[in-house]
């Protein structure tokens, strides 16, 4: 069922913003004095309740350098938490430019796995963000995707029906689960093929 209304629901990284810095884990555990593939194991390991809002980045970071056998002093911490946000910082300008001017004609919503303190950051480097209807980050609604938790949120929000909604993401996954609460679903490869089936569904209301 719909009301009507055509949302744009918008991942960040991957689609918006660049996935995470090349060379990044490896700055990280070049500071922590550890392997890059034992740090990498231990920064994924322990992300997801990070990305959820269930930790707290000095909580995270700590299980992670306890993980490693590292000692978690406060300088550490910081250290790598500042890096680790810079990581995640890059936007890519093309997507940035045509989401801007999506908003001018659809409501447009974002959508993102990011830790709350990564969420302060961003939103205050990128002021376009403002320009949305809603922005959903995991970090501080508390859930993330591919739990239906952080859809249903957005649908919520918005005072919208799950139809109402076309969710764009580039892993196949996070699609499926937005195709399972009701929302039409994209998967990302390039804006050269995004913008024509935006085009397409926004006809469609």
């Amino acid at each position: 069922m719909t009301t009507g209304r055509r949302i744009v629901l918008l991942d960040l990284f991957g689609v918006v913003a660049r996935h995470q810095r090349p060379g990044a884990l490896e700055k990280m555990a070049a500071r922590c004095h550890v392997p890059a593939d034992a740090f990498t194991t231990a920064y994924w390991t322990c992300r997801p309740p990070y990305d959820a809002g269930r930790y707290s980045a000095a909580a995270y970071w700590t299980d992670v350098l306890r993980g490693l056998s590292r000692p978690a002093d406060a300088d550490t911490v910081e250290e790598l938490r500042l890096t680790d946000i810079d990581s995640w910082s890059r936007v890519d300008d093309r997507m940035v430019t045509y989401v801007r001017s999506l908003c001018e004609r659809a409501e447009t919503a974002l959508l993102s796995n990011i830790p709350a303190d990564h969420a302060d950051a961003f939103l205050a480097a990128q002021p376009w963000l403002h320009d949305l209807e809603h922005i959903a980050f995991s970090g501080k609604i508390r859930a993330a995707k591919p739990d239906p938790a952080a859809f249903r949120h957005c649908v919520t929000a918005l005072r919208a029906a799950s139809a109402d909604f076309l969710f764009v993401d580039d892993r196949e996954e996070n699609v499926r689960a937005a195709q399972a609460v009701g929302m039409n679903g994209h998967v990302f490869t390039g804006l050269e093929e995004l913008a024509p089936v935006v085009d397409a569904w926004l006809r469609t209301g």
